[in-house]
């Protein structure tokens, strides 16, 4: 997985997505095909002392948009019905749980160090449960197909219904 730093264009791009400045961004995981940034990683510890589990923080408003009604269809219900008649699902998204954990370690030994309250915490609810498509979602496309699963079905879910990723400049 490539981390590209964060430039000063890409922090002004983040900041109008979110609508606040970003915190604790170490570099951008993901660009949309047109180049904006559409995940950010950021620190297991943001600067305030914070822990944050949440390494791969989906910025593009389009797939938040989208991962936000996908939820309020009740499809996390379904999908965790999934993981648990199927095996093979069940044992990819632990598989993906703990290459999460794995990137966000990589991430703080070059930074600020294991942060022992979200040691075991990746995102989403991994491994036994999906608990959030845009966390979900911001993993499997930092990380690329194949590595979280029920990201890939949620970018599935997402293109069969709605543009994304964007293609506008």
């Amino acid at each position: 997985m490539t981390i590209e730093l964060l430039s000063a264009a890409d922090e002004v791009v983040v900041t109008e997505q979110l609508q606040r400045r970003p915190r604790g961004v170490v570099g951008v995981a993901y660009r949309c095909p047109s180049g904006h940034p559409g995940v950010v990683a950021t620190l297991p510890r943001l600067p305030d002392g914070t822990p944050f589990p949440t390494t791969f923080y989906l910025t593009c408003p389009r797939a938040v948009s989208a991962c936000s009604t996908l939820e309020a269809s009740g499809v996390m219900t379904d999908l965790t019905d999934r993981l648990g008649t199927d095996p093979v699902l069940a044992a990819h998204y632990a598989q993906a749980h703990r290459a999460y954990l794995s990137a966000r370690a990589e991430i703080a030994a070059g930074t600020t160090g294991e942060v022992t309250e979200v040691a075991a915490v990746s995102a989403g609810g991994m491994p036994n449960r999906v608990k959030c498509l845009h966390a979900l979602l911001g993993h499997a496309l930092a990380a690329g197909p194949g590595v979280n699963p029920i990201g890939d079905l949620t970018l599935q879910l997402i293109r069969e219904r709605w543009p994304f990723p964007c293609t506008d400049a």
